[in-house]
């Protein structure tokens, strides 16, 4: 069954924001009316792609992945495989532009997270723009987080707002596989120590 526009750009706020929002703040994500999005998103509860987890709060569910054309739910082994250590040849290697490498390389999405911290904004722009971020996510397996890259694209963000958003982005998933595959979330003492060691 196809969406209609609001409904797919409602879905797709929800996603991209991966927790649980106030019909009103659905709205101000979107760029939408309030009236006519409350509701849309009654009809999308109808619809199983969207639940009230608690009062007042919609959330995204996995029938409404699926209708924006992500895969079946991630499993504990393949959340385990998403955020396992890449070897060099699978790392994410920052550039500022074609031709120009910054030595800076992301062996997992945990350390993408900590590395977008220490490269150039020109270079996160760049990467951002040719689908490089989003088409790494994807060869490491995360069909979701890929997917999530594309709709930042879509909001045009430039500068330290980009890399807030990407990295806010990219560590909510992290820890939604790490809990998924049973692994110990790192404290951000323990960041501050991997990136010595990695570096």
């Amino acid at each position: 069954m196809s969406l209609s526009p609001i409904k797919q750009e409602i879905l797709e706020t929800m996603l991209l924001n991966g927790k649980p929002l106030k019909a009103m703040d659905i709205a101000n994500e979107a760029k939408k009316e309030y009236q006519p999005v409350n509701m849309h998103l009654l009809g999308l509860v109808k619809m199983g792609y969207v639940n009230l987890p608690e009062k007042g709060l919609y959330a995204i569910t996995e029938k409404g992945k699926k209708a924006l054309g992500l895969p079946e739910e991630v499993t504990k082994e393949k959340a385990a495989a998403i955020i396992a250590y890449a070897p060099h040849d699978k790392a994410f290697n920052f550039y500022v532009t074609v031709g120009k490498p910054l030595s800076i390389h992301a062996h997992n999405m945990r350390d993408f997270a900590v590395k977008l911290d220490k490269a150039d904004l020109t270079s996160i722009e760049f990467h951002m723009q040719r689908g490089d971020f989003e088409a790494w996510f994807k060869m490491l397996g995360d069909e979701e987080l890929a997917k999530k890259i594309v709709l930042l694209k879509k909001r045009t963000l430039a500068g330290e707002d980009l890399r807030t958003q990407l990295k806010h982005i990219v560590e909510q998933r992290y820890v939604e596989l790490a809990n998924l595959a049973g692994e110990p979330i790192p404290t951000e003492e323990e960041n501050h120590t991997h990136e010595h060691t990695l570096s």
